[in-house]
């Protein structure tokens, strides 16, 4: 059951590996971060682990639910949301604290895909995945599921290039990028 207290370590965790990584990133540092006894995480938690994949479903729930409410506030029609997404992002990127994608980060130290954390990861991008599709069928462009995928790849190119580069343009350069391939598909 969820609690303040497993809330509060879910938070601390998550921020400590957005910043630091995962595996850099220590049981007794999180519980000294967090402020609770070992005793609270194994409460909770059977490992780690189990402490990661808590940790990517409440930000990959908190980045789904930024970028929907950024993208339905930025544009009313579902072909113009499809657009405002990389408005987001560049918002996103322009921020100090940008530190490039945690789910990324989780998909290469965790490659496996058969692993939780991997899979943790995937939903994440899924579910953004998911937005883009729910919004290209709601436009009625062409062939929404493979347009979803392409758009998709733009997002994940312009988080990997803002964050290697430091280059919030590659949020810009990625809207560019996806007018064309929405156009196309109007």
């Amino acid at each position: 059951m969820p609690s303040p207290k497993r809330d509060h370590l879910v938070g601390t965790a998550a921020a400590l590996f957005q910043r630091d990584g995962f595996h850099a990133t220590g049981i007794d540092t999180i519980l000294a971060q967090a402020g609770v006894a070992k005793m609270t995480l194994y409460n909770h938690f059977k490992s780690k682990d189990e402490l990661i994949v808590a940790a990517l479903e409440l930000e990959g729930a908190r980045y789904i639910a930024w970028l929907r409410e950024r993208a339905d506030s930025l544009a009313e029609e579902p072909g113009e949301r499809l657009l405002a997404i990389f408005d987001a992002l560049e918002e996103w990127f322009e921020q100090e604290a940008f530190n490039g994608c945690v789910f990324m980060k989780a998909a290469s130290e965790y490659s496996a895909q058969n692993n939780q954390i991997h899979a943790a990861a995937a939903a994440q991008k899924r579910a953004v995945f998911d937005y883009m599709l729910e919004n290209a069928q709601s436009a009625r462009l062409k062939d929404p599921r493979n347009l979803a995928q392409q758009l998709l790849l733009l997002h994940e190119g312009a988080i990997a290039v803002a964050h290697e580069f430091g280059a919030p343009i590659a949020a810009r350069q990625a809207k560019r990028a996806a007018s064309v391939i929405i156009d196309d598909a109007g």
